[in-house]
């Protein structure tokens, strides 16, 4: 089932309030039910992402927020993508590599490749937030 929780401002270089991670984890706690296995949390300057999450999918590393290389994007994600592998062997034939086998790190990639593009690839029921 998963949660997703946090907040974001139209300023990128807004500093997040003062307490900011513990806000977020006091948010993510509220919805532990939704999510028992993991708890991440990813703040920076006017974006924070919270995710609670309940583990069916790659279960040893499918832990979220994930982010690129660079760590320039991360996502989280409720749901699954059900066409995640098919997603997954197009990207490595373009020479993408992951370093986890879950639905989450596919969509990332998928994101930052094809941009808007790249949703209307996605088959599933899911939210998520970038």
């Amino acid at each position: 089932m998963c949660g997703i929780t946090g907040w974001a401002t139209l300023d990128s270089h807004t500093p997040p309030p003062e307490g900011g991670k513990e806000l977020l984890h006091a948010m993510c706690e509220r919805m532990v039910h939704r999510g028992p296995d993991s708890e991440g949390l990813f703040v920076t300057g006017g974006v924070a992402l919270g995710m609670r999450r309940l583990a069916i999918i790659d279960l040893v590393t499918g832990e979220q927020p994930v982010f690129n290389e660079d760590k320039s994007v991360a996502v989280v994600l409720n749901g699954e993508i059900y066409n995640y592998r098919e997603l997954r062997r197009e990207l490595q034939a373009e020479g993408e590599t992951f370093a986890s086998t879950g639905d989450t790190a596919v969509m990332l990639r998928l994101l930052v490749k094809k941009g808007d593009d790249a949703v209307a690839r996605l088959r599933g029921m899911f939210a998520f937030a970038l």
